[in-house]
């Protein structure tokens, strides 16, 4: 391989590898916050208190409206051990 397409590779995988995670990992946190059967999945919650404010109180909203007869909240929804 010749230096301009490796360039030219490196230019092409990198982005694609970066829409790839991010398309996982946002598969992954949808799935917990909809479909998990319990909000105390370590990975799920995890990623949901890394999300942004607005998308982790999306999360939130949603894992709550699942599960809000819950006394202890998922890591990431929760203030002072109540849910947000």
């Amino acid at each position: 391989m010749t230096q301009t397409s490796v360039s030219r590779l490196y230019k092409i995988a990198k982005p694609t590898l970066l829409a790839a995670a991010l398309l996982l990992l946002g598969g992954k946190w949808y799935a917990y916050v909809a479909h998990a059967d319990s909000p105390f999945d370590d990975f799920g919650s995890s990623l949901n208190a890394l999300m942004p404010g607005p998308i982790n109180k999306y999360g939130c909203d949603m894992l709550k409206k699942r599960f809000g007869n819950l006394p202890i909240p998922p890591r990431g929804c929760d203030v002072d051990g109540q849910w947000k």
